[in-house]
């Protein structure tokens, strides 16, 4: 693999580890304020992030590179509110949706065209992370006033990840 390649992966590496800690941060609260229903969905989301770090690292090394681990910075810890916790967790998706297509871009460029079907998959992916998230928020905002609403709301969430595709890639 490209040395400037690899090292674009190892950035999508760390960066879909720090989703990772995010969203467990972001289930710590939300579980601290007794939203346990986005607490779990929060966790599966974590759980998911990890499984994507951990499919890049497999396809890096499977094109005979060298995965390097980095340090990564605390993730936010405190939010003002349920909604503030799912635009964050938005505006990360976004960031991560941005960050496979410039590695998308990187790899188009370095002709590396056996790691275009991974990153094909996780652009498909990101649009419905993106998607189900923006959801999330949007109905939020709806309610956020309504603390009765936003229960119900809370406790609806976990039966959302039942149907998600999540990592199929195996």
């Amino acid at each position: 693999m490209d040395v400037e390649l690899q090292a674009r992966f190892n950035a999508q590496i760390a960066l879909e580890h720090a989703a990772e800690r995010a969203y467990l941060q972001m289930s710590a609260w939300a579980e601290a304020h007794d939203y346990n229903g986005s607490a779990t969905w929060l966790r599966s989301q974590a759980a998911e992030e990890g499984e994507h770090a951990r499919l890049f690292m497999d396809h890096v090394l499977d094109r005979d590179g060298e995965v390097t681990l980095t340090p990564l910075e605390a993730p936010r810890a405190d939010f003002d509110d349920l909604l503030a916790v799912f635009v964050a967790a938005l505006e990360h998706e976004r960031k991560v949706t941005g960050a496979i297509g410039e590695l998308y871009a990187a790899a188009t460029e370095a002709r590396a065209y056996p790691s275009l079907p991974l990153l094909t998959w996780f652009l498909e992916e990101q649009v419905e992370e993106e998607a189900s998230v923006s959801t999330i928020v949007g109905e939020l905002e709806k309610v956020i006033d309504d603390p009765s609403a936003v229960l119900l709301l809370d406790r609806e969430l976990p039966g959302r990840r039942e149907g998600a595709s999540g990592s199929d890639r195996h």
